[in-house]
């Protein structure tokens, strides 16, 4: 199908399919560059602070780390700060976290890395809320894209009609953005158009997710967020739990175990999950907490790479961004910061050239795949050591590369060098590099000796905050 009419003039219009994270951000890049930028999302999206129909994995435990959170802030100035003033809570990293890793218990130490702590409907709301008061930026919620418009050389903009039916509307455009997420038609619309199949790569550990809202305890405002990891060395499905405090004194709790070892949905079964894992600790601070809600339970966790870049011909004006591209296992909270250093490329793209400039879609799609590649060799790297994980087994270099960031976590609990760099790589504040400077290559050599963690790091004041008291040693 052929857009009507004329193409836009210089500026025109942008088109981007999606309204989550990784669309809401497009936009924002956009919105400076073009007359127009229309927000196309199935779903009607709700006022303030609310769960949506298509985004169902937004009950459990999301981090947008300090990498992700400075490039949003650098491209939507004072979102942090939005955050904050919403409810959410910036959480140190390290000292503000309590983290039994695969080679033991990580130190608290002051950091001048964080998480932000919050529901996934909070960080979604206050960059909706930021991103549609800009000029020139308009949504149409309620609304789902039916095709590409144009050919095999040029999309041209997309064919939308409402939601479950009704007319279908041709929007022309000079770029079409997909970042409508795991869901995206993106392969299929461009098979239409006449382009080959796009190939796709998966890893699934069989990882399932369970999460239930607790009341937190009075007092335990400054409370740390809690994580207890497996160990993939030991030839037994991983099971991990997540506790983050999150806005109105809650706390948001999320388990997770992958093929062989899944949560289910049962309310009575969640506190004896977390008691399995390989410390109590979480099972014994919500043993007193107050339930909020019932079990949500999600299945849909592979890691998913579409390899879009590696079209030989791809068509000019269209691009895809954030989980359209790569979805990750949720259990490495990589995929918010993904998203947003995808939509980074997009804004340093857009300052050099204009966005229907010949070439410039297939240049972001590049850069987006070498964005992506980082997160993705360290997700995929670890849960193909789970049983029964399916997937393609990864090269020498990427065998090499995990041996060595399994052994530098085992470091991180006693040296602080090592620990700075393994912070600073989870947090996508830094890439793959900052693993061979010399302190690290030194204390990943050495290991954690005599200075290593033994203990969980909480308090015995934390832990009398949740009525525990000393019954932890």
């Amino acid at each position: 199908m052929r857009a009507q009419g004329r193409m836009p003039d210089r500026g025109g219009r942008a088109v981007v399919l999606g309204a989550g994270m990784a669309g809401m951000l497009a936009a924002g890049v956009l919105s400076g560059r073009v007359d127009e930028v229309v927000l196309v999302d199935r779903d009607r999206m709700p006022a303030g602070t609310a769960p949506r129909r298509g985004l169902p994995q937004a009950r459990h435990a999301h981090l947008m780390m300090s990498g992700g959170a400075h490039v949003i802030e650098a491209l939507l100035p004072g979102t942090v700060d939005a955050w904050v003033a919403a409810g959410a809570r910036r959480v140190g990293v390290s000292d503000g976290i309590v983290v039994l890793g695969p080679g033991g218990w990580f130190p608290r130490r002051p950091d001048t890395k964080f998480l932000v702590s919050c529901t996934r409907d909070l960080l979604d709301a206050v960059v909706r809320a930021r991103v549609l008061a800009l000029p020139r930026v308009a949504l149409r919620d309620g609304t789902e894209a039916v095709e590409l418009l144009g050919d095999r050389r040029r999309v041209a903009g997309v064919a939308v009609r409402e939601t479950g039916g009704g007319a279908v509307e041709e929007l022309a455009a000079d770029l079409v953005v997909d970042a409508s997420g795991r869901g995206s038609q993106a392969p299929h619309h461009l098979a239409r158009l006449g382009l080959p199949a796009i190939q796709e790569e998966t890893v699934d550990a069989g990882q399932v997710y369970a999460t239930r809202l607790f009341r937190a305890p009075p007092g335990t405002e400054r409370f740390p967020m809690v994580s207890i990891q497996p160990d993939p060395r030991s030839g037994t499905p991983g099971r991990a739990a997540t506790l983050l405090p999150v806005e109105g004194g809650r706390w948001l709790v999320t388990v997770a175990g992958t093929r062989g070892a899944e949560p289910t949905r049962r309310a009575a079964d969640f506190e004896p999950f977390a008691r399995t894992l390989r410390d109590p600790l979480i099972a014994d601070l919500i043993a007193r907490a107050e339930p909020l809600t019932d079990v949500h339970l999600t299945r849909s966790t592979v890691n998913r790479r579409r390899r879009f870049e590696r079209l030989t011909a791809p068509p000019e004006g269209f691009l895809v961004l954030g989980d359209a591209v790569a979805t990750f296992n949720p259990v490495y909270g990589q995929g918010l910061s993904v998203a947003a250093h995808s939509a980074a490329v997009l804004d340093r793209a857009r300052r050099d050239r204009p966005v229907h400039a010949a070439g410039f879609a297939r240049h972001v799609q590049r850069e987006v795949a070498r964005a992506t590649a980082g997160p993705w060799g360290l997700a995929t790297g670890e849960d193909l050591n789970y049983p029964g994980t399916s997937g393609k087994r990864p090269p020498p270099a990427a065998r090499l590369l995990r041996g060595y960031t399994q052994r530098m976590m085992r470091a991180a609990t006693g040296d602080p060098a090592v620990l700075r760099a393994l912070t600073d790589l989870m947090t996508l504040s830094a890439p793959l590099t900052c693993l061979a400077r010399p302190a690290v290559l030194l204390g990943v050599a050495r290991g954690p000796g005599r200075h290593a963690q033994r203990h969980a790091p909480i308090t015995p004041e934390e832990l009398a905050l949740c009525g525990l008291g000393g019954t932890r040693r």
